[in-house]
């Protein structure tokens, strides 16, 4: 499939300071993704794009590439997600596929990320996106008027009364972004029409952006969630 696992893991993080590298169970957040990049099955180079030269130094020990330094200005706040990725993929233009491991997805395992390879595969689809089942409904939820009164959200639905019987609802759970790199080169973005949603238990979808979440994750791997 000549795939990259492209790791991107800027210095500058709000949140969690130095996140990316930051010792979680002891060992580096951005080696949880590396590792589990290193045993896929279809992964055939691990990249990690960086503006950080601490970041780079890590992941070289950890087991990654870094073949290039991201220039500062791909590595703001405001940067999208897939300019990281562009920018990787014109400096190494021998691949077909590529698949972005955020580093604050740390209980993905090398399981999720041939899962959802084989599931783009089986599909002949050119993109794939990890999902996970939403706790709170979108039919359960409600905004405030201007007079503070709840209103519905989504106002026309079904007259639905046991939550058994509400529709699925999935959200991104931001650990997979899998796509077919002339696609994305065409699409300019990890996310389109074709792209298929690939699904993962909650357990394995916390995404790391707040303390709470970074202490969230800590007890996980204590209750055994990492594979």
């Amino acid at each position: 499939m000549n795939l990259l696992a492209l790791i991107p893991a800027r210095g500058g993080s709000k949140g969690v300071p130095r996140k990316n590298i930051k010792s979680l169970h002891g060992k580096p957040l951005i080696g949880w993704s590396i590792d589990a990049a290193k045993k896929s099955t279809f992964v055939e180079r691990v990249v990690v794009s960086t503006e950080d030269d601490e970041i780079a130094a890590i992941a070289s020990d950890l087991g990654a590439d870094v073949p290039f330094m991201r220039p500062m200005e791909l590595a703001a706040d405001d940067t999208p997600g897939v300019v990281p990725v562009l920018h990787a993929i014109e400096n190494l233009p021998e691949f077909d596929w590529v698949i972005l491991l955020q580093p604050t997805s740390p209980l993905r395992t090398a399981e999720d990320i041939d899962g959802i390879v084989r599931f783009c595969i089986e599909h002949g689809a050119p993109s794939a996106v990890s999902v996970c089942e939403v706790d709170k409904h979108p039919y359960l939820m409600f905004h405030r008027d201007e007079s503070e009164r709840l209103q519905p959200f989504i106002p026309q639905k079904p007259d639905i009364t046991r939550r058994q019987d509400l529709p699925q609802v999935y959200a991104f759970n931001g650990a997979l972004y899998l796509a077919r790199i002339d696609w994305l080169k065409e699409q300019q973005s990890l996310v389109g029409q074709e792209t298929l949603g690939y699904v993962m238990s909650p357990e394995y979808s916390t995404d790391i952006d707040t303390p709470l979440d970074w202490s969230w994750v800590e007890f996980l791997i204590e209750q055994g969630y990492a594979k």
